[in-house]
Formats: structure tokens, C-alpha cells, sequence
């Protein structure tokens, strides 16, 4: 039996950061756990960073995760709003980084493609289709958190699908090797 690849999904803010397990063995994902970082919105946004990236560093040391996907942002009107979950995204990149693991980033409409299967699907749309894909009843209430585990989910999904296109090219290329006999 094949050792579980457990992916650490990350859906940065600086208010609200989520994070979300899934292990993958033999192609089944199967949730493990999913939370919430929030610090409190008075402390300033060092405090606040730096409390993401402790507790991003104990939620690795525990579950030990093999590989991390994180949420790019999204940059809509809002572009302070957007420099700050990138600051978000920055602290749980290095956390990743610094624990050794490869870490991996897709876009809000890439997740929500794979996950739902429609990109401008809405947040409880992803809920819906992980806890059905997943085989969850009980998700928390939280969105962002749901949502760290879509980005999980969008990886194993992704990486499944690199293999798949990598062993179909090497048969590929095996097969032009074998020679026809002549006619």
C-alpha cells in the first residue's frame, strides 16, 4: 500500500486565513481537518502575520503534510484589500517553504473549475460539491475554511491529472519505439 499524500490547503487573509487537510491514497481524497487563523483585528498587521505564520508552523509539525497549495489572490477593486492577503499568502508560502514542503498556487477560478465545476461558481457552491466529493457531512460554518480544503482538493485533482498526462506520454513515446513489420 502506497503512503497518503496529505496536501495543506491555504486561503490567505490577513483577518481570516484558512487551512484545510486532505490525504490522497490510491486517487481517493478523503478531509482530515480544516479551520480558521483568525487573529484579532485590532493587533497590527505584523502581529497579525507573524501569528499566522506560528500557527501555519504548528498546524505543519502536527499533521505533516507532504506537499502545500495555496490561493493566489484575487485582484478585483480592491487592491489594498489584495496587497494584504498577499502579505497573507507571503507568511504561509515561507511557512511551507521552511518546513521543506513544495508549494504549489492556483488561481480562485481554477479551484472552483475543478472543485464545482463551473469557475465563477460562489463560495457555497464549492462547499456543496467538496462535502459531496469528499464525503463530509459536517464542514464547518466558516467559508474560508471550506474553502483552504477546495484548494487542497484542486491540487490532488491537478496532480492526479499531471500523472495521468505524464504516463500517457511515456506510453506514447514507448509505442513509436516498436517497430511494424513491413507489408
Amino acid at each position: 500500500m502506497s503512503e497518503p499524500t496529505i496536501i495543506l490547503g491555504i486561503d490567505p487573509g490577513t483577518r481570516v486565513t484558512g487551512w484545510g487537510l486532505i490525504s490522497v491514497v490510491a486517487s481517493e481524497p478523503k478531509a482530515i481537518a480544516c479551520d480558521v487563523i483568525a487573529p484579532p483585528a485590532k493587533w497590527p498587521i505584523e502581529q497579525r502575520l507573524q501569528h499566522i505564520f506560528s500557527e501555519l508552523g504548528d498546524i505543519i509539525a502536527k499533521h505533516q503534510p507532504t506537499v502545500m497549495a495555496v490561493e493566489e489572490p484575487f485582484v478585483g477593486e480592491n487592491v489594498r484589500s489584495a496587497m494584504a492577503v498577499g502579505e497573507a499568502r507571503t507568511v504561509a508560502m515561507l511557512a511551507g517553504t521552511l518546513a521543506g514542503l513544495q508549494v504549489h498556487h492556483y488561481a480562485p477560478a481554477r479551484i472552483k473549475s475543478l472543485v464545482a465545476g463551473y469557475g465563477q461558481g460562489d463560495k457555497r457552491q464549492v462547499r456543496e460539491m467538496l462535502r459531496l466529493q469528499l464525503s463530509v457531512e459536517d464542514l464547518p460554518g466558516d467559508l474560508n475554511a471550506t474553502d483552504a480544503l477546495a484548494v487542497a482538493l484542486c491540487h490532488a485533482i491537478s496532480a492526479q491529472a499531471e500523472s495521468l498526462a505524464s504516463a500517457s506520454e511515456v506510453a506514447t513515446k514507448a509505442a513509436s519505439g516498436i517497430r511494424r513489420p513491413l507489408r
